[in-house]
């Protein structure tokens, strides 16, 4: 076996609409997700002489990584019993930082496991993924989504025209299930009615391949509960607009914030002018899927 190696582009969601609970206890959401150029970059080559089992090596992330699971629930559902695999994750999107790294790092895992298995079945990864998290079947085959469910059911939407986008990080993480109790203890969940009609409001907003949906549906309905919690988050989208970003939130659920601008020189500019905080801010663009094709027969 050679060396196997994949790009996984980072995430931002651009608005987030939050539900009920629901009976697994995952909130329904509608929201829409855009990879962002962003990337780790993941490698597989086999395992060291004489190893019996996978090894995942990520700098920087300590425990299992959901990138070990990955590899361990493809072997158990594809049956593959190919040799012991080394998983290289180098790191360039942040750690706990709303932006889907550890997700991202799964789903190219993934796609390493199943083109070295020979397994060509996306609809078969996509089921596994969702068993690893609401963030990782998008992550599959990177593109632009409408996501509702617990951010499992996707959408394809036609890829956008260019944009710039600021990426604002924080030198705090938040914890994704800290937000959404104190989502739910702010009272911020909408009827389901409410999700039914931001979900045809986006999908007929973004059809044709606009950048960005109207101001009104960029609102990301967990943006207080973050901001509850790390009350200086409301100092950073302050900052944000101030560069002049057309729209400024936080991503997800925190605690990177965005800032969306018309071309990729604003953003840079924007960066720019926020040099001075630390984590240093960085603009990027869309990430698009040209080479990426979904392979389900």
């Amino acid at each position: 076996m050679t060396a196997l190696h994949e790009v996984a582009p980072a995430k931002i969601n651009l608005g987030l609409t939050l539900g009920p609970t629901r009976a697994d206890g995952r909130h329904e959401l509608v929201t829409v997700m855009q990879p962002v150029a962003l990337c780790d970059r993941v490698r597989l080559t086999p395992a060291g002489l004489g190893a019996a089992e996978d090894e995942v090596h990520c700098p920087g992330v300590t425990g299992e990584n959901l990138a070990t699971a990955a590899l361990r629930d493809f072997r158990a559902r594809t049956g593959w019993h190919g040799a012991a695999v080394r998983i290289d994750i180098e790191k360039r999107i942040p750690v706990a930082a709303g932006m889907a790294g550890g997700s991202a790092d799964a789903a190219a895992v993934l796609r390493l496991a199943a083109r070295a298995a020979g397994v060509r079945d996306d609809r078969l990864l996509r089921e596994i993924a969702a068993g690893l998290g609401a963030d990782v079947p998008a992550q599959v085959r990177p593109r632009r989504y409408l996501a509702t469910g617990a951010g499992e059911r996707l959408h394809a939407l036609p890829d956008p025209a260019p944009f710039g986008i600021l990426v604002v990080r924080a030198p705090f993480g938040l914890s994704t299930g800290d937000v959404f109790r104190e989502a739910d203890r702010l009272g911020l969940p909408r009827s389901g009615a409410a999700l039914e009609a931001r979900s045809a409001d986006l999908a007929a907003a973004l059809a044709a391949g606009s950048p960005l949906a109207p101001g009104d549906l960029l609102l990301n309905d967990l943006e207080p509960a973050a901001v509850s919690l790390r009350p200086e988050l409301q100092w950073t989208l302050d900052e944000v607009r101030g560069t002049g970003a057309d729209h400024a939130l936080v991503c997800g659920s925190g605690p990177t914030v965005i800032g969306l601008f018309a071309d990729l020189e604003l953003a840079r500019s924007a960066a720019v002018a926020l040099s001075g905080r630390e984590p240093r801010p960085v603009a990027v663009e869309p990430w698009y899927p040209f080479f990426m094709p979904d392979l389900t027969p």
